[in-house]
């Protein structure tokens, strides 16, 4: 089975790159991020005729989740348990389904902006209710491969940043954020991608200054599962071709492959 998340920074503006990485890829599964559309608005019938299932939750912000399947769509959740609101709305930041026999999480955790803003405290609540939503699906069924992916804004390490001595006073990098990330580690989820990742790390490079060209990246965009999902992953790797050219994401496909 190959599963993949990508943050598409605009499903619509990149459908048709999305649609022609589906045939050349081929992905089972796909989590997608930062739709910036509606529900309503999603794309499906492309999708659909690339083969498959789809479910979307959007509300047409700056973000927006998916997940593609076909190997199957069960048991879908929009958003976590208890996730908290920021200006009084809950965003439109997590989806879960069943595909293939694998719990999923297509997930785009709030950026957080900078360490002063409501924004970062928000971004902290956040990962306190997917830890806690977390832990308790995988309570209710130890047995069964569950994965937590998509664009979770944070560096976990130092070598995660081209550059980290630029990063002192930023988000993605502080104390606080890589503890989110270790608590919800500690729930019985390891970082699936450096067992099995070959070549450069960074799945994002900003638009700015030809940071991609020029090698200046960060790995934001992670997987994040229990041991029943990581035993079985044979393979991972960042998809650097979806990144080039012009009118792509700022973002490249994760691709993990899992043995049967």
């Amino acid at each position: 089975m190959r599963i993949a998340t990508w943050n598409i920074n605009s499903v619509t503006a990149r459908l048709d790159r999305l649609v022609e990485w589906l045939e050349t890829a081929q992905p089972d599964v796909v989590a997608l991020q930062e739709l910036k559309c509606t529900t309503d608005a999603f794309p499906l019938m492309p999708i659909q005729a690339a083969g498959y299932e789809a479910v979307a939750h959007g509300n047409g912000r700056w973000n927006g989740v998916a997940i593609l399947s076909r190997v199957g769509l069960e048991d879908v959740t929009l958003d976590l348990t208890d996730q908290p609101p920021f200006d009084d709305v809950v965003e439109t930041r997590a989806i879960g389904a069943t595909c293939g026999g694998v719990r999923v999480w297509s997930l785009y955790v709030p950026n957080g902006r900078e360490p002063s803003h409501p924004h970062y405290s928000y971004k902290l609540e956040w990962f306190k209710a997917l830890e806690s939503t977390a832990r308790a699906e995988m309570a209710a069924d130890p047995n069964l491969p569950y994965a937590l992916i998509g664009d979770f804004n944070v560096a976990p390490e130092d070598s995660d940043v081209w550059d980290i001595s630029l990063f002192a006073d930023s988000t993605h990098v502080t104390p606080a954020e890589r503890a989110a990330l270790a608590d919800l580690r500690a729930t019985g989820l390891s970082d699936v991608m450096p067992r099995a990742l070959k070549g450069e790390p960074y799945t994002f490079w900003d638009y700015r200054n030809g940071a991609f060209h020029r090698g200046w990246g960060m790995r934001i965009d992670l997987v994040y599962a229990n041991e029943a999902f990581a035993s079985r992953v044979s393979d991972a790797f960042v998809d650097r071709e979806a990144r080039k050219g012009k009118g792509a994401s700022d973002h490249a496909p994760v691709v993990v492959d899992l043995t049967d």
